[in-house]
């Protein structure tokens, strides 16, 4: 099994969705995408991660970044999936599920691990508005995902895009630097000599600045 690779464009596909036909990422060119498999419809932990999307997802449009289901069940079954979760939990899920019912899109995107089972993992894919795989994450079936921390991603990487600068760890709550960011190091002797001088230092190596994260 072959896997997308971080930093590179991403298969393109047309599936059925349940808005319709989807070319992508054509379609999506010019905005952030997050791409996710689940294992199936009317399933418990599924239908949690679902309402906790649906939830965030004006958080993610604010970040021009569109959410983008898959499992390989057929188009009906997600039609009638979320109409059930409108009805009995209300909740409308607003935005598209693909319906890869021949398996031939997660196989492509390695979203299919024999050793779990025959469905589709909890798979995530962060896309850039080129088309270009930023991140991925991969959940088993019986662990629901973190719907913040896929937020989060999407924040940090647009942050890293606009500042060239890198994340630290539990970004913006991290243990050392709050939600201050990490410049990048030095590759010259020169720029490693002025480092100390122009920002906040452990050392010429490990540099960090604030941000105005409300932009």
């Amino acid at each position: 099994m072959s896997l997308p690779l971080l930093g590179e464009r991403v298969p393109e596909f047309t599936a059925k969705t349940t808005h319709g036909v989807v070319t992508f990422p054509k379609d999506y060119e010019g905005k952030w995408v997050v791409l996710f498999s689940h294992p199936g419809d009317f399933t418990p932990v599924c239908t949690t991660e679902f309402v906790a999307f649906q939830k965030r997802y004006d958080e993610f449009r604010k970040l021009n970044t569109e959410l983008i289901g898959l499992s390989i069940d057929q188009v009906f079954a997600h039609m009638k999936w979320i109409e059930w979760i409108k009805e009995k939990l209300g909740v409308e899920i607003q935005f598209p599920v693909i319906a890869d019912d021949r398996g031939t899109i997660a196989e492509t995107y390695g979203m299919l691990h024999p050793g779990k089972g025959t469905n589709t993992v909890r798979s995530v894919f962060i896309i850039d508005p080129n088309g270009i795989l930023r991140a991925m994450l991969y959940y088993p079936q019986e662990l629901g995902r973190n719907m913040d921390e896929i937020l989060r991603m999407v924040k940090g990487l647009q942050i890293n895009d606009e500042y060239k600068v890198a994340l630290p760890a539990n970004w913006p709550n991290n243990e050392l630097l709050g939600d201050e960011v990490i410049v990048p190091t030095a590759s010259d002797c020169q720029t490693a000599a002025t480092r100390l001088k122009e920002y906040d230092c452990y050392d010429w190596w490990f540099c960090h600045k604030k941000i105005d994260l409300n932009k």
